[in-house]
């Protein structure tokens, strides 16, 4: 399979490329040249396999000549080893809804899914080539935490998380910075996410630093994040769809997780409505409810991961709409940038056909997290109530499922809020309170970042 940039489609890439690279050298985001969609009776062929068969018969076709199906077999099975749930994801009830949990990981979110078989991507590539790697990764709260735990210790690699200083939950932080490793470098930046993530992107854009540091990233806009986690809507629809078509609820502030599943629809997959739930930092909102692509100032919410204003993985589904015009995707994005994009009716008629979207703010998303642990004895962090909020608001729960992105035990205030109790750390990760923090807090000034790294390797 070939890959093209999302600003540049004449020139093709392979996968150890796109992987590696994880952001184009022009900026743009890495996509397939084509997708071949699964056609019926090979669907029917996949619906009994179990999440590690599945996950290798969907990814497989990705990778290329990058390893044997065999080596992809055997690296799921090593990623997903340590989860808590025998089949890496489980499916609860809430009536008619149904809830997919994708936090049975070692650090509590769907990151891992992700992650971990990305982790044991780089070994499989550094056991062929010896070259250093330089992994730096922006985090919203979960990422950064997925990130480390994968990629500790290993040989040949440093990995640079840059998160949000005191706008993280202190679990999520903790999660990140307890680790030892001498590969494992923490920074906390003076500013929001998006001042990370841009922090991160500027690197990847100096082509003389990335390529002197031998750069690489694992941020949601990293293709093979999208791959591994377009798997669990296939698991999802095989376990509960009946044939029919099902409707996704995904909390997101990047795009990339819903994105995953858009991909799944491309590739044959009957899903009806991928719905964009938000919480007040909602430009996915405004952009697909009416056009409004207009960047607002972040603000702090108990929903820390959707604490954004720019949606990186957005740039795929434009390319998309655009009728896959790189020349025209380029102009977008450098309106974006400016932030004068609006997105036109035509276009906005496009996006509406796969996707809607519904915002909660952070009172209601407090009601939300009461509301189901009144009703069905659950408790659910506030990302996924959101999920679940932005169904019942469109009124859209037959056949839909959503998306829980995270333990509650990583949000103990919104959940203190909202029932006056908290959650506990799962046993197996109870440890993390009595570890010793390590972490370096810097402004938002790229000179210095890029000092810190170069510092550190």
């Amino acid at each position: 399979m070939n890959y093209i940039s999302t600003r540049n489609n004449h020139k093709n890439f392979t996968f150890k490329d796109v992987f590696l690279k994880g952001l184009a050298d022009d900026g743009g985001l890495f996509v397939p040249k084509s997708i071949n969609p699964f056609k019926d009776e090979e669907l029917d062929n996949l619906k009994n396999l179990s999440y590690n068969g599945l996950a290798a018969e969907i990814i497989y076709p990705f990778l290329g000549d990058f390893m044997s199906k065999d080596d992809l077999i055997s690296l799921i099975s090593k990623s997903y080893s340590n989860f808590r749930s025998d089949d890496v994801v489980k499916i609860s009830d809430l009536g008619d809804l149904k809830v997919l949990e994708l936090f049975h990981g070692p650090t509590l979110a769907f990151k891992d899914i992700a992650m971990q078989l990305i982790g044991n991507f780089y070994q499989y590539h550094l056991g062929r080539d010896q070259k250093k790697i330089n992994i730096v990764v922006a985090t919203s709260g979960d990422t950064g935490a997925a990130a480390i735990d994968a990629l500790k210790g290993k040989n040949n690699l440093n990995v640079f998380v840059l998160h949000p200083n005191n706008k993280i939950s202190p679990v999520q932080r903790r999660l990140m910075t307890i680790h030892e490793e001498s590969n494992v470098f923490n920074i906390a930046v003076e500013g929001n996410f998006d001042d990370c993530q841009n922090l991160v992107k500027a690197m990847f854009n100096d082509e003389k630093f990335s390529k002197a540091i031998n750069m690489s990233g694992v941020n949601s806009i990293n293709w093979a994040r999208i791959i591994a986690q377009s798997v669990y809507y296939f698991y999802a629809y095989f376990k509960i769809g009946n044939s029919q078509p099902l409707s996704f609820s995904v909390p997101t502030g990047n795009f990339g997780d819903i994105y995953a599943g858009y991909l799944a629809k491309k590739l044959g997959l009957p899903i009806d409505k991928l719905i964009v739930a938000t919480n007040k930092n909602d430009i996915l909102h405004r952009a697909i409810s009416g056009g409004d692509y207009s960047q607002k100032k972040v603000e702090e919410t108990n929903t820390p991961s959707m604490d954004i204003q720019i949606a990186s993985n957005f740039e795929r589904l434009l390319y998309d709409v655009k009728d896959c015009n790189s020349e025209v995707t380029k102009v977008v994005m450098g309106e974006i940038k400016n932030n004068t994009y609006k997105i036109d009716k035509n276009d906005l008629d496009k996006i509406k056909k796969d996707f809607t979207s519904e915002m909660l703010d952070e009172n209601e998303t407090v009601e939300m997290i009461k509301t189901i642990n009144d009703e069905h004895q659950m408790v659910v962090d506030p990302h996924t109530a959101v999920g679940i909020g932005a169904v019942r608001k469109l009124g859209l729960e037959k056949n839909c499922v959503v998306l829980s992105t995270a333990h509650p035990c990583k949000f103990p205030k919104a959940i203190e809020d909202a029932i006056s109790k908290t959650e506990n750390l799962p046993e197996s990760l109870k440890y993390i309170n009595d570890k010793k923090e390590k972490f370096d807090l810097l402004s938002n000034d790229i000179e210095k970042v890029k000092k810190y790294v170069m510092n550190s390797i």
